[in-house]
């Protein structure tokens, strides 16, 4: 068991105050590092002289040497629960949140991060002395560096700043120590964001009065007072970049920015900065940030377990709680607030899951902002790959969550699963027509595919048929529901579509080509990243069927054949091949990516759950709080996914089906959860001190099977697992 590093909670003896008695478990620096050994990775990282930053003896930096690989692509900066705002620092363009924590400079602090790839509006940075537009950046240590919920400090070096951030909803504010009260100037990198080639973004900026600035950037909007006249502005250019300097009159060396953000207008921006914070001191708005995810992150209160544990399941609650993002104004009614879409694919299984038990007035407002964006479309959008948007508006509608428009999601859901074009527009399942016309997807022939090879090569048209399938039966249990028992019985006929690309020679689903025979040549291990599978490998993608696992194990000759084929899984070493975004192997699962996730639960269709909890155990021991520092997660986070999946396991719950309203029930890590929904609180207790289940009861009455209903949890009674050696 690894123990907890010296300094990992980022909690200084001056901070304490500020950290409450869940928040002080919070570490935002979790998943910002990079994972560079090959025993963590998987594979030996490749010389590559332009792939993004690379390892040298002097630091991080653009050069020749390893590539580095996507970590968790996480950010450390200040936020609140679904905020519109996100202040953190940049120490590397065009990465997943623009800070990875080997860097060692930072370039500015951005104000928006979804936490993947993009945002990073209005790049800023306190600039003492001279500004030069070549080179800019400022060196800092993580020695000097404190990350907090809703809170960040560093000092940069170069211009002898301290520098603080804390946010409000829609609204962040400065504070910038200087060396002295005069050259002080702030810095305004408007051409470029972390998804914008430099230059090339669309920008204003205007000078209001004496305090006051305000501007746009790619269609946000934001609203500035400082605590200090301003002595001026200007534009500096280098080749490609444009900055705006404000300079400040001599004075105060405490320089404080309030900043409004909008995606309406400056006026909402404007407004958005009234109502929040203007008035307020800097330590009023970080305390009250810190007393907001302290409400928020105590929904669930844990008891037991080591401080890393505890570290890691507040970090992680932390990090499925920030987004979706406020896409509102503060003048807009609650129950019409709008929220940024959902790259489903990653979210839909556990991060979702979670907020639907704890926020479901959120999920609500989700569903309604997901439902608007279909309007015009007249298909629900389901992010980058497969099409979950509808499993996640199932799921949540059998868990009792339906204050917005259902007969419209699920037409929209619908359509999705059984029609391609609507009103001449365009939408709906890639390939579909051909899903629903043979019951599969064929790939296509790639003359030398490799771990690499892009959509516009190939299909990935196994990933594409398995998911489909469990999307089918998701919008199965929506009609069924709604008493639409044509399309009930149509849709749960094509849910085991998955069966049509089962290789009984092989025993995996393996692709075929468009006259139906197998792909070939074939080798389950390799791990493509669109060529059949989609970040994935036979290994995986074989085991995503939660819609009906007693289907797939009777695929196999026997309940023995189907347990030896999944334990061969996690014992079948990697081939060590590099592919992106595919890190953190065991055997031939790897933790890093959202494929490998509901593998281990199987082992309860074959009445083994000891053997599950060992690989569960196994991975949240060995792949969380990784490398050398003791702070990189398997994979990339996406959002949320690999610190939702560790949050539910420590509980002792796990979503296996999330379209079903029920959890499979695993051995926690702690001695007991509270967990607090909108009517009602239910307990989890464990007791023995052994990782195998000998009983499950819930309200005193032993359960059926290892399954507890989302319906049983709202009654608030206390779910008892006990466990032996």
């Amino acid at each position: 068991m690894k123990t907890i590093a010296a300094g990992m909670l980022i909690v200084s003896a001056s901070s304490v105050a500020w950290a409450g008695d869940v928040t002080k478990y919070v570490n935002p620096l979790f998943g910002t590092t990079t994972l560079w050994d090959k025993k963590d990775l998987g594979y030996e990282m490749s010389e590559n002289p332009i792939y993004r930053t690379v390892l040298t003896e002097e630091g991080r930096r653009p050069a020749k040497g390893k590539t580095r690989a996507w970590g968790g692509e996480t950010y450390p900066g200040a936020a609140m629960p679904h905020g519109m705002v996100q202040a953190s620092p940049v120490t590397c363009w065009g990465s997943g949140t623009g800070y990875q924590y080997e860097d060692p400079t930072i370039y500015g602090f951005f104000h928006t991060s979804h936490g993947h790839w993009g945002q990073g509006h209005f790049p800023t940075l306190p600039v003492w002395g001279e500004f030069n537009p070549d080179d800019y950046s400022s060196a800092y240590s993580h020695k000097n560096e404190t990350a907090q919920a809703g809170y960040y400090k560093v000092y940069l070096n170069r211009y002898k700043v301290a520098s603080e951030l804390t946010v409000n909803f829609r609204s962040a504010h400065h504070r910038h120590t200087f060396k002295n009260g005069k050259d002080k100037h702030i810095m305004m990198n408007l051409s470029r964001t972390n998804s914008v080639r430099p230059g090339n973004a669309k920008w204003t900026f205007e000078q209001v009065d004496e305090r006051t600035f305000k501007g746009s950037q790619n269609g946000m909007f934001f609203y500035a007072i400082a605590n200090q006249g301003i002595s001026g502005t200007r534009t500096v250019k280098n080749a490609r970049e444009t900055f705006t300097l404000i300079d400040f009159a001599d004075g105060d060396k405490v320089l404080e920015l309030q900043m409004g953000f909008s995606y309406t207008s400056c006026e909402k921006a404007k407004l958005n900065l009234e109502k929040e914070i203007l008035g307020k001191t800097f330590d009023e708005v970080r305390a009250n940030a810190d007393q907001t995810w302290e409400e928020a992150l105590s929904k669930i209160k844990v008891t037991g377990g080591t401080e890393l544990q505890k570290s890691l399941f507040y970090s992680g609650l932390y990090r499925v709680m920030q987004n979706p993002n406020l896409r509102s104004d503060a003048d807009v009614e609650s129950h019409e607030t709008l929220y940024s879409s959902n790259n489903y694919w990653d979210t839909y299984a556990n991060k979702l899951v979670i907020l639907q038990m704890l926020e479901p007035d959120l999920i609500a407002n989700v569903i309604r902002s997901d439902i608007q964006r279909a309007d015009r479309s007249g298909f629900l959008h389901s992010g980058f790959h497969g099409d979950f948007c509808p499993a996640f508006i199932t799921g949540s509608y059998m868990r009792g969550i339906r204050d917005y428009d259902v007969n419209k999601a699920y037409q929209y859901a619908l359509n999705n699963a059984t029609r391609s074009w609507v009103n001449g527009k365009r939408g709906g399942r890639k390939y579909g027509d051909e899903y629903r016309r043979q019951g599969w997807v064929a790939e296509n022939r790639v003359a030398n595919p490799t771990v690499k090879t892009e959509e516009n090569e190939a299909k990935a048209s196994v990933q594409k048929t398995v998911e489909y399938a469990y999307s089918d039966y998701a919008v199965a249990q929506m009609a069924n529901a709604l008493g639409d028992k044509e399309n009930y019985q149509l849709l749960m006929e094509r849910s085991k579509n998955y069966r049509n690309l089962f290789d009984k020679s092989t025993g995996f689903l393996r692709a075929r080509w468009e006259d139906g025979s197998w792909v070939t040549p074939y080798d389950p291990g390799i791990p493509y990243y669109v060529y059949m599978y989609r970040e994935s490998n036979g290994w995986m993608s074989t085991f995503f069927a939660p819609q009906d696992p007693e289907g797939l194990i009777a695929l196999y000759p026997s309940k023995a054949d189907f347990e030896a084929k999944l334990d061969a899984v996690f014992s079948t070493p990697f081939g060590g091949y590099e592919a992106d975004n595919m890190t953190g192997w065991y055997g031939m699962y790897c933790v890093g990516n959202q494929p490998s996730q509901g593998i281990s639960y199987y082992y309860y269709f074959v009445g083994k759950p000891e053997k599950t909890q060992e690989k569960i155990d196994v991975i949240m021991n060995d792949y969380y709080a990784m490398g050398k520092e003791g702070l990189a997660y398997a994979g990339m986070d996406d959002e949320g996914s690999l610190s939702a999946w560790y949050v539910m396991n420590a509980m002792g719950l796990y979503s296996f089906s999330p379209a079903d309203a029920e959890y499979i029930v695993t051995v926690p890590v702690f001695d007991k959860v509270e967990f607090s929904m909108r009517d009602a609180t239910f307990t989890i207790t464990k007791k023995g001190s052994g990782r195998k289940l000998s009983s499950i009861t819930y309200d005193g009455k032993p359960v059926d099977g290892y399954f507890i209903s989302h319906d049983e949890l709202k009654k608030g009674k206390e779910l008892i697992i006990t466990t032996h050696e």
